[in-house]
């Protein structure tokens, strides 16, 4: 186990050199210049000229590179051009409501979309089977702003259960952050369910046709222990790979549901840095994004291992 982390880790090292390359290079594809940017209205020559200084911005592009790493090794992702604090600061604040959002909608769809796509396997041909896939269909043809609108219609309006809007931090009050989050975490888990249950759904039947699931059945076995300790374990592989994947586009791609439910998290704050020019916020919040993918990845294959050894080697 510990070979297999060591070469996984120092496989990371080149992939995370390549992404910070491609990273800084496409940030200077964007139109715009940010000394003009940062200048403001008057856009003194003097005042430009000395906010290109200060920033490396008259320096070659490989010099810049070689700046903006050295401050990202220790922890200087630079400063926001717009409201001028650090880019660790508000990644810091920014990044912990989206994990936390991210979190529960990931185990919300591991906790519907598996059980549904193992009993629509074993129960294959039967109104199980037809149920699970009409939610699969349901699941992913329903827009998150439409289920949004409705679930805030319905649990905050109607029932008055639930806050319509608003994030309350774990650390000040752990039952009211839940309330704030439990429908955005719904609906970002609920499209997420859908496809987790076609992948195990055909991946059951894959396993379930096998040699060694017959040999079991052969043996005596029960279907419980068939489906449960042989079949489930090796068709849950493919699944750890969809489910850490789509924990990375959670923490990246829930603008519009963060939008919808007034959340101020990591995904809200790359779209407006993008609006606004904000070149140091971009550079951080991708670098970090790319490096929580890289991560995740890392954590599907040791759940590979854990799920099933044979793999180790």
């Amino acid at each position: 186990m510990l070979n297999f982390l060591a070469k996984r880790v120092l496989q990371l090292i080149p992939t995370l050199f390549f992404v910070s390359i491609l990273i800084f290079s496409l940030q200077h594809l964007l139109p715009g210049d940010p000394a003009l940017v940062m200048a403001g209205e008057e856009r003194d020559p003097e005042a430009i000229a000395h906010i290109r200084a200060q920033y490396h911005l008259d320096q070659p592009i490989p010099v810049q590179y070689v700046y903006w790493v050295k401050g990202v090794l220790q922890g200087d992702f630079g400063e926001s051009l717009r409201i001028k604090v650090p880019v660790r600061e508000l990644i810091e604040q920014k990044l912990p409501v989206t994990i936390q959002l991210g979190s529960m909608a990931i185990v919300i769809a591991f906790l519907i979309g598996i059980p549904a796509g193992i009993v629509s396997a074993v129960k294959k041909g039967t109104a199980w089977d037809y149920g699970a896939n009409l939610f699969a269909l349901w699941g992913i043809s329903t827009p998150n702003f439409w289920l949004g609108i409705m679930l805030i219609f319905l649990f905050s309006i109607e029932l008055g259960w639930l806050p319509a809007s608003g994030y309350v931090p774990l650390s000040e009050n752990w039952r009211a952050s839940i309330a704030s989050t439990i429908m955005p975490a719904f609906v970002l888990g609920n499209a997420i369910a859908a496809i987790l249950m076609r992948h195990t759904r055909s991946a059951m039947l894959q396993v379930l046709e096998s040699d060694y699931v017959r040999t079991a059945r052969a043996k005596g076995l029960s279907e419980r222990a068939v489906i449960l300790k042989h079949a489930m374990r090796n068709a849950l592989t493919p699944v750890i790979t969809l489910g850490a994947l789509e924990l990375g586009t959670l923490l990246s791609g829930a603008v519009l549901t963060e939008q919808i439910f007034s959340i101020p998290g990591f995904g809200k704050l790359i779209v407006d840095a993008v609006f606004n020019r904000d070149y140091a916020v971009v550079q951080g919040v991708v670098l970090v994004t790319a490096t929580i993918y890289i991560a995740l990845n890392l954590v599907a294959d040791i759940a590979y291992i854990l799920v099933n050894p044979r793999l180790r080697d």
